[in-house]
């Protein structure tokens, strides 16, 4: 049963299922990567309230549980920023790569991403619409056969 009265839902609730739907949750330490004035506010909100902290920058010096990733067209070579995304990644976390939707300025072609996660070590996992301008690739490492 909700608590609340008639079930509804208030905006920051509405803002963290997409968070949610991402996997983030209390106590995750999550590196963002690729942040610039055109990154989506509000879904940087709700990871950080399912995460109850900041994400962390490049800078943070150990180990974390998943990234987020924002990456256009004109980012360069995405074979690298998938790389150098792993840096910090503990084993078994995700990468969750955020591009621009199709037929949005900078927007990543999908075969690019195909192409690119196999040659960085990578699994493409799942895609997801999780705002209005950006999509989410989650893509981890492939566990290894022994």
């Amino acid at each position: 049963m909700s608590p609340t009265a008639g079930g509804g839902t208030t905006p920051t609730d509405a803002l963290a299922g997409p968070a949610a739907r991402l996997g983030f949750s209390k106590g995750m330490v999550v590196q963002e990567l690729g942040w610039d004035s055109d990154t989506d506010d509000d879904l940087r909100v709700a990871i950080e309230d399912a995460l109850d902290s900041d994400m962390v920058d490049a800078d943070y010096g150990n180990v974390v549980d998943a990234v987020v990733l924002w990456w256009r067209d004109e980012d360069g070579d995405l074979v690298d920023g998938l790389v150098d995304s792993l840096t910090d990644l503990v084993g078994g976390g995700a990468i969750w790569l955020m591009t621009p939707k199709v037929g949005r300025p900078n927007a990543v072609d999908p075969a690019d991403i195909t192409e690119a996660a196999p040659i960085a070590g990578l699994a493409l996992t799942t895609t997801a619409a999780v705002s209005k301008e950006w999509a989410a690739t989650r893509l981890v490492t492939p566990k290894s056969r022994g």
